[in-house]
């Protein structure tokens, strides 16, 4: 438990020293914020060092070192004592407290989810193997592209980014990667849940600009946060039912109610798998499971994006020319979404350049020439900024298909990248679609009617903002119903579409109704709660569905982490000492005797096993890792089968001629042995005596190196 706390507060500090660094030029973006965007200053550090490092390794200008990374934060520092001499902007006593406050909650959350990972640390299952894989990697590069560990000698063809953030904290920090893969999942949900606090907060604040009311803005803050980092969706409802079948859902009106028997067996995972064929997962649940993926690593960065188009929704557009910086600095947001999880960046970029035009028709400024100039800009500063990551990234979907297409469409094919494939029907239920976001369409209808009866004739522009950004979130949750992006999948061929947009729908209608529900339930007396059957009603049914929603951290917590029973600490791969011995000491003396990253062969195995354990854990290239997961991230599975077979001679061929040819078509220059290579393949070992020599050795594992 000290340990912990050791490490915990090592990683902290990090981000504290980042977020001082940078705090005056958030200040200068942030200026109408109560909190001035404190927490914000964090991210923004984050962003700026990891992509000036980024761009200065791509380019071979600078080694991808601690010693780098110092120097590029000593340059910054320096730059924002430039812009903090100059700066005008007064901080009084509450926006003081308030930075004290989020700082703390930050920390305190950091801590708190760290604690629960410590209770199941390991970085083994679903996709972790993959994510952890995608950090050392990383953190093995001199100079980047960094290189797929799984398909010597390429590099990786992944949204890398936000892996790439992690590996410049490690880096930092000092910490080894199998600490900070856990600390980095806490400090994800550390963020959302603080600037969560910061946007919610200052929403309400900025509704009634001018009244700096401290509780008001932390219950604003507190309520948004919970909704975004906390809450699940309705599906919790089936506590009370009868349970059903994991891959055949059934309305719960047709199952029997069972209150007597809660929560009857609820399975936490059904709330993200129930529409047919599809994920529609929340930023809880992947906490929970805890995989470090870019749709996870990039919520703090949408996050700030949904902050700074809120700032610039708020100040009128100009005709001067620093006016141009705005749709460049949302461009440039976008493109580090893009390199995070390219479904984000393109969904912003859709918004943002939405956003300036109904800004340039708002303010009467619209004209083709503004129009252009302005999203222009916007896709000008996306396209440079992801430049350096586009350079060596082939995305794996660039055709859109068109769900249940008419028959006459189908005997076409295509129209340019708009397929038509026959057999590709899926809709959703309206009842799935209800308990999945029925929770935020109440609340959007709920402010809708209380606008119209309120009668309010001057809209206030934080509700018309709200409103709007809600109004483009459902447009993404009926999307999939229509379109799909085409990849390699079939029967689940609506699963990443629904995922990705859904995932953005369910975090801007986390803020929302958070606003929607601060906004309506104050303004009722309470005499009007008491005497008033349909307000007194309508307090009973938010109340119930704010419970349905937060009570869902309380099965999957408890259920994925064993209800708390054995304290294990942060180290995450700790677990292979039990399951996996040879290997695990086989892996420690690899990553503090192998420098660079040499390609060493290990068996090949499926998606989601064990199998790739050491390129996953060490950084190293291998010739092939898991088959579906290259399938998709090279658009073919042409590559799958020679590269299998490749594997399977390397270790059984007793041709030494082949042996040589495909060790140096790989560059292989270590061979691992362990026991899930000679569980899957008759290893000729008596070949690799011939062709190098034994460097590692242990009951039973050997590690040779190619002579």
């Amino acid at each position: 438990m000290i340990e912990s706390l050791r490490q915990i507060t090592i990683w902290w500090t990090v981000f504290f020293i980042i977020g001082v660094i940078f705090l005056p030029i958030t200040k200068r973006l942030f200026d109408i914020f109560l909190d001035k965007g404190y927490i914000f200053s964090k991210l923004i550090g984050i962003i700026l060092v990891t992509y000036l490092i980024y761009v200065l390794s791509t380019l071979h200008i600078l080694p991808f070192t601690i010693y780098s990374l110092i120097g590029v934060l000593a340059v910054f520092f320096v730059i924002n004592v430039l812009l903090l001499k100059k700066s005008d902007i007064k901080i009084d006593k509450t926006t003081i407290s308030i930075w004290i406050l989020e700082e703390i909650t930050f920390f305190i959350t950091l801590s708190f989810w760290s604690f629960v990972r410590s209770y199941q640390p390991n970085i083994n299952g679903l996709e972790k193997f993959m994510d952890f894989g995608f950090v050392n990697s990383i953190l093995r590069s001199t100079y980047f592209p960094p290189k797929d560990m799984w398909m010597a000698p390429l590099t990786i063809n992944y949204y890398f980014f936000g892996h790439l953030v992690t590996a410049v904290l490690t880096k930092l920090s000092t910490l080894s990667s199998n600490i900070t893969f856990n600390l980095m999942v806490a400090t994800i949900f550390a963020f959302t849940f603080s600037c969560g606090f910061s946007l919610g907060g200052n929403l309400l604040y900025l509704f009634k600009i001018g009244k700096k009311n401290l509780l008001r803005f932390i219950i604003a803050g507190i309520l948004s946060a919970w909704l975004l980092a906390f809450a699940g969706n309705l599906h919790t409802i089936y506590t009370f039912f009868t349970p059903y079948q994991n891959d055949n859902p059934v309305a719960p009106w047709q199952l029997s109610f069972s209150p007597t028997t809660f929560p009857n067996a609820y399975w936490y995972p059904n709330a993200t798998r129930f529409i047919y064929h599809t994920i529609h997962e929340f930023p809880i649940y992947s906490f929970v499971v805890s995989d470090l993926h870019g749709h996870v690593l990039d919520i703090p960065f949408v996050l700030l994006t949904l902050s700074i188009l809120l700032v610039l929704f708020l100040k009128p557009l100009s005709k001067t020319k620093y006016q141009i910086l705005k749709p460049i600095l949302v461009g440039a947001l976008c493109g580090i979404m893009y390199m995070t999880n390219a479904w984000d960046g393109l969904i912003y970029l859709f918004i943002g350049s939405a956003f300036f035009l109904y800004k340039l028709y708002r303010e009467k400024l619209f004209s083709s020439r503004s129009a252009f100039t302005y999203v222009g800009s916007l896709f000008a500063s996306f396209f440079v900024i992801s430049l350096p990551f586009s350079l060596f990234f082939k995305p794996f979907a660039s055709q859109i298909g068109i769900n249940c297409a008419p028959d006459f469409l189908i005997h076409i094919g295509h129209i340019g990248p708009i397929i038509f494939e026959q057999g590709y029907c899926q809709f959703s239920p309206w009842w799935q679609l209800a308990i999945l976001y029925g929770f935020f369409f109440f609340w959007f209808v709920s402010f809708t009617f209380f606008h119209f009866f309120k009668k309010e004739k001057n809209n206030n522009p934080i509700d018309i903002f709200v409103t709007i950004v809600s109004i483009f979130a459902f447009l993404l949750i009926i999307a999939p119903e229509f379109v799909y992006l085409k990849d390699i999948y079939t029967t689940y061929f609506r699963a990443n579409t629904m995922f990705k947009l859904c995932y953005q729908a369910y975090i801007i209608l986390s803020i929302a109704s958070a606003y929607y529900i601060l906004r309506i339930l104050p303004s009722f007396s309470i005499k009007q709660k008491i005497k008033i059957p349909f307000v007194f009603i309508f307090i009973i049914l938010s109340a119930i569905l704010l419970t349905l929603v937060s009570v869902y951290p309380y099965f999957s917590i408890n259920s994925y982490y064993s209800n708390f029973e054995k304290f294990e600490g942060l180290d995450g791969t700790k677990y292979l000492e039990k399951t996996h011995p040879g290997d695990s000491q086989a892996i420690n003396w690899i990553n503090k005797n192998i420098s660079g990253q040499p390609v060493m062969l290990e068996a090949q195995g499926d998606s989601y096993t064990d199998y790739e354990r050491i390129s996953s854990n060490t950084g190293l290239p291998t010739v092939f890792g898991w088959t579906v997961h290259e399938w998709l991230w090279r658009g073919t599975y042409d590559i799958v089968p020679p590269r299998i077979e490749d594997v399977k001679n390397l270790y059984e061929s007793t041709d030494i001629q082949l042996t040589k040819s495909l060790i140096k078509k790989y560059n292989v220059s270590y061979v691992y042995i362990g026991d899930m290579e000679r569980e899957k393949y008759k290893v000729d070992e008596k070949k690799f005596d011939n062709l190098g020599q034994v460097i590692y050795q242990n009951s039973s594992t050997k590690i040779y190196k190619i002579l």
